[in-house]
Order: structure tokens, then sequence, then C-alpha cells
């Protein structure tokens, strides 16, 4: 049986990409020879920078020793103490729970308080007199006692 014209005309257009992606597919290989492996190469320079020729050896910065790395949060014994009063008004205070806010006076910054550091029982809206010390999760204020 004899195929019909169309059938003819697709087998050809076939042959023919199949001709087009093999000579494709032969220029890729004839490109590829020529890279190598350092070819391939990125390099980091002094800067931190990616390029692609090697590093200069004269350019390097000293050796960082592993001790000298310090991660996280300095230690608190690093850190200055504070031993003044400060004056404040109590903003915030839970009887239930037992903490509340303070807002200094002077530099308006809030400082969480428990019931534990008072010297005698606190409301909102009380003035108060209070040091600061180091807590947990930061300053805290301690020895707290109406005006």
């Amino acid at each position: 049986m004899a195929d019909s014209f169309s059938k003819k005309e697709q087998q050809k257009k076939k042959a023919q990409k199949k001709k087009e992606k093999l000579a494709r597919k032969e220029e890729r290989k004839a490109q590829d020879k020529g890279s190598s492996l350092e070819a391939m190469m990125a390099y980091v320079d002094e800067n931190g920078v990616i390029v692609d020729t090697p590093p200069d050896e004269n350019k390097k910065k000293k050796t960082i020793k592993a001790e000298d790395i310090e991660l996280g949060i300095p230690k608190s014994e690093n850190l200055p103490e504070e031993e003044s009063l400060y004056n404040g008004r109590v903003t915030f205070f839970n009887d239930d729970k037992g903490y509340g806010f303070i807002k200094d006076k002077n530099s308006s910054t809030s400082y969480f308080v428990h019931m534990n550091n008072c010297q005698e029982p606190i409301v909102e809206g009380d003035n108060v007199q209070f040091l600061t010390e180091r807590g947990d999760r930061g300053m805290m204020a301690v020895q707290v006692k109406k005006i």
C-alpha cells in the first residue's frame, strides 16, 4: 500500500528535525571541548568578590584564630553596671501574675518589674524609686519603693 503525500511530508520533516538536533548537539560538543576544570573555577578575592583569577597571596590578610571569634551576646560581666537611683511611674501592673512595667521619667525607658523586687505593694499610676539590674532578657527594676 502506498503512503499518502502528507505522510511522506511528515516523515521528511521528522528526518530534517533529527538532523538539525544532531547538528546542534555536535556544535555544543565542539564548544565544550575547549573548557577544562580551570576554566570553570571561580575564586573569592580579599574583598569577598567572586572573580575568575586566583587570589594574589601577597594581598592575603592575616589569619584569624578561632579563640578570637566571639559568637552570640557578650557575657554580662563585661558590661558596666549602673548603681544610680531612678524615678519613674508604674505604667502597667498585673496583680494576678505579679509583674508590670515602670517608665523612667528622665529617659522614658520602660523597665520590667516583678512583685518580688518590690519593697511594698504597687499599683498602676504610682510614682516609684528603683534601681536597675541586668536580667535574663534585659534591664529590670529592683528595690522598687513608692515615693
